[in-house]
């Protein structure tokens, strides 16, 4: 099977397009409005696929329904509107970069929930990789502004919600199909949405100017950038994936200084090649026979 580094890439930097249509929604409906939205409508394409995945729901033991409940409801509901919300304090770069730090949760989050062991030497990337996005977050690392602050805790738990998502992932997809899993976290996660749009008393309706570029944000970085990584990953090596989601931050790094006139500090530059240097790394490192921070299962 040829390789397909290619893919991953241009998965990756259709990831880093959200900002462009995520950024202008922001400004116009509240996070709880965009959310429902893009979960309604991944769920429409998804519905072929949908009995399926409430079989394997059925069949599935009660712990892994549990997981799949939190799955759809944090990390695929909560976590995009926090993730949307960051969006209507800061810049569209800074979010989005700081999601890099997801591979580095994933560890931590892999330990407290099913019980794995990390070695010390995570922290060897791990704090390289915080200080970075302390520095991308805030233009004057010495003196950070409340919305700064509030923009980069959204998106970092946002992060943390997507990590804890990966993780309980890990753990259902030993028994239950992936394309399964990635239904049922649509499927759950529209009523988890419902649920916020409700608490939160934000509008549903839409007007046919916004509804075109929900349907854009819900289908291109969204569903057709998962679904190419997925075929990429089939016949890419994962150093070379590592390498080939370079893309997103690049991506969108571009689009934010160039078409959506976000003017980044040199310490901003600094801390998002510290950030995406030290993540790949952390990366690369995991894929070695001789791995530095390499997870291990906790005894007993």
């Amino acid at each position: 099977m040829p390789d397909r580094t290619w893919l991953i890439a241009v998965a990756a930097a259709l990831w880093g397009t959200d900002g462009l249509l995520r950024q202008p929604l922001a400004g116009q409906l509240p996070a709880a409005t965009i959310v429902f939205w893009e979960h309604l409508l991944i769920v429409v394409v998804l519905v072929p696929f949908l009995p399926s995945a409430v079989r394997a729901f059925r069949t599935a033991t009660r712990r892994e329904r549990v997981a799949l409940v939190v799955i759809g409801a944090g990390a695929s509901a909560v976590a995009t509107a926090l993730f949307t919300q960051a969006f209507s304090y800061g810049d569209p770069v800074t979010p989005l970069v700081l999601q890099k730090l997801q591979p580095v949760i994933v560890i931590v989050a892999a330990a407290l929930l099913i019980g794995e062991r990390m070695h010390r030497g995570y922290w060897m990337f791990a704090v390289p990789a915080f200080v970075g996005a302390w520095l991308m977050a805030f233009p004057d690392p010495l003196d950070a502004a409340p919305q700064a602050v509030a923009a980069a805790l959204l998106a970092v738990a946002a992060a943390a919600l997507w990590a804890v998502g990966t993780v309980l992932g890990r753990m259902v997809s030993v028994r239950i199909a992936s394309r399964d899993v990635t239904v049922l976290r649509f499927a759950i996660g529209l009523p988890a949405s419902a649920v916020v749009l409700a608490v939160q008393g934000a509008p549903l309706a839409v007007t046919p100017a916004q509804l075109g570029p929900l349907v854009l944000l819900a289908l291109v970085p969204g569903l057709l950038g998962l679904m190419l990584y997925y075929i990429g990953l089939r016949s890419t090596a994962a150093a070379r994936a590592t390498l080939a989601e370079l893309a997103f931050p690049v991506t969108a790094t571009l689009i934010g200084v160039g078409l959506l006139g976000t003017d980044l500090q040199p310490t901003q530059w600094l801390g998002l090649f510290v950030v995406v240097a030290s993540v790949t790394a952390l990366g690369l490192r995991e894929r070695t026979r001789e791995p530095v921070v390499a997870v291990e299962p906790a005894v007993g």
